[in-house]
């Protein structure tokens, strides 16, 4: 018989072992594993029964919690499609996120019911479910009184479409199926000096889930090993760390903001002592941030690479066990990364030793293409283009240089400049603009905007942030707005990005 290779098995396999270990904490709710496991099975049922057919979608606009968990599992066990969207997002953002997919229901918090609702209203084919609600708990009634018709599910089923900005402008669906999800999580767990995760971690999950990373290489890694997890859905610096010590957590799953803030605290270095493994991803760790962590709380921080369509990690400094400031590491057990030369050619040849080039990546954890039609995935052998310049050192580990497309990343999400740029080339005051990407200590990148107004019209920075603000997420909202005489350009006419450094500086 052919073994279930469904995601959502992990928690089925971690309730079997340690059915009455604590397998998520979510401020004063806590689950077992056979009570996390039987919720899940109960919401698969629930919807089943609504009607829901293998492989159509089911979106979320959920911020952390322990329904979320029984969300995202349970849309998996039943064979579905999870389509996890930022609650960030801005009604016509989740609009055509929703028409794109062809969600058939979509789960929201009450904080994000209105405007999952004003996204929804003129889409018939979704519904809107809040959690909590009437619908939501007779999903569950429902579910808990039948019993779930025991399914395989191939490795090649998909799993979870996850939106990231494509190279149009226009996000684009990767395609993540259980076997990807799944090999990824397996790589991971075979990293042991030190152990990436262990059944007696208690594992915080305060990284947001509808990210890959806290999804898979957080909760679906933790889950796998039968881990506890506490939930938060914010990071706040003081807070956080009153949880840490609270319920003894030893693993952090992480980004460079959270550490910077971490070393501002006081309180930071006792409170985070009896962490065993800090871990730092979704944008680049600055050696700075490293370095001050080390020296204010005592420990180093595993750094790791990776993207949405890799599932996500693809290397990570806990393959060689050591720590080393400005590098990613290793790439995973089973991952093969080459580096091609960055000529736009297809020839395909490597780059030479110690020069940087194309990270190309080969693996089972690699995505199926964009949605719907799988365009943009691996070629003919197997390797996937990821866009990011890279060199290896003489020691084998990786740096990453540069990104070849122009995405910003924000706190480790995707944010590209022509939707930014589109958005406030729609004002009428507006002549021209160009949005380019800043280094920031806090978030990796910052959103910068030049902005020349049509002669003889005032125009603000104030105009242009409120301007983004009704049409934009908040991430992906200019930060830094300069209302300038005129950009530079090629001799094609095109704004000359290479030069608006040049030109306006760095800041």
């Amino acid at each position: 018989m052919t073994p279930n290779s469904n995601v959502a098995e992990f928690v089925r396999n971690s309730a079997r072992n340690y059915p009455t270990q604590v397998a998520v904490i979510d401020a004063d709710r806590i689950l077992t594993w056979a009570e996390l496991d039987a919720q899940i099975d109960a919401f698969a049922c629930g919807l089943i029964q609504r009607g829901l057919h293998a492989g159509e979608r089911v979106a979320g606009l959920l911020g952390n919690s322990a329904d979320f968990v029984v969300a995202y599992f349970g849309i998996l066990r039943a064979g579905l499609v999870a389509v996890p969207l930022n609650p960030a997002y801005t009604a016509p953002e989740i609009a055509l996120l929703i028409a794109d997919s062809g969600a058939r229901l979509l789960l929201v918090d009450e904080g994000t019911s209105a405007t999952a609702n004003a996204a929804t209203a003129s889409l018939a084919a979704c519904e809107v479910i809040v959690l909590g609600s009437k619908p939501w708990l007779e999903i569950l009634e429902t579910g808990s009184q039948l019993v779930l018709a025991e399914q395989v599910t191939p490795t090649n089923s998909l799993a979870l479409l996850l939106f990231t900005a494509g190279t149009s402008g226009r996000p684009k669906g990767a395609m993540l199926t259980h076997g990807a999800l799944r090999a990824n999580v397996e790589m991971i767990r075979s990293l042991q000096d030190p152990p990436a995760v262990q059944h007696s971690d208690v594992v915080l999950l305060v990284l947001p889930m509808f990210h890959v990373y806290g999804l898979n290489a957080a909760l679906g890694l933790a889950a796998s090993a039968g881990a506890t997890c506490v939930v938060l859905d914010r990071f706040d610096p003081v807070g956080s760390l009153e949880v840490i010590t609270k319920h003894g957590v030893t693993t952090v799953a992480g980004a460079p903001g959270m550490y910077q803030a971490w070393c501002r605290v006081p309180a930071a270095r006792e409170a985070l002592a009896g962490v065993r493994l800090f871990t730092s991803g979704g944008s680049p760790l600055p050696p700075r941030v490293f370095e001050e962590f080390a020296a204010t709380i005592g420990q180093e921080i595993f750094e790791g690479y990776g993207m949405t369509e890799t599932a996500p990690v693809v290397a990570t400094t806990l393959v060689s066990g050591v720590p080393k400031p400005g590098s990613v590491g290793r790439p995973l057990p089973g991952v093969q990364v080459r580096l091609v030369h960055d000529e736009g050619s297809d020839s395909g040849s490597d780059a030479e030793e110690g020069d940087p080039g194309e990270m190309w990546v080969r693996g089972s954890s690699v995505f199926s293409g964009y949605w719907p039609d799988g365009v943009g995935g691996s070629d003919a052998d197997g390797w996937f283009r990821s866009g990011d310049i890279a060199f290896f050192d003489a020691d084998g580990d990786l740096h990453i240089v540069d990104r070849r497309r122009e995405v910003i990343l924000v706190s480790g999400f995707n944010v590209y400049p022509r939707e930014i740029e589109v958005a406030i080339d729609s004002m009428d005051a507006v002549a021209e603009v160009a949005v380019i990407g800043v280094p920031d200590d806090a978030t990796g990148e910052a959103v910068t905007a030049l902005v020349v107004a049509v002669p003889g019209v005032t125009l603000s920075v104030g105009d242009v942030a409120a301007y983004c603000a009704e049409r934009l997420a908040r991430f992906k909202c200019p930060s830094v707005i300069r209302i300038v005489d005129a950009l530079p350009h090629s001799a094609t006419g095109k704004v000359a990005k290479g030069r608006l450094r040049e030109v306006y500086g760095d800041e």
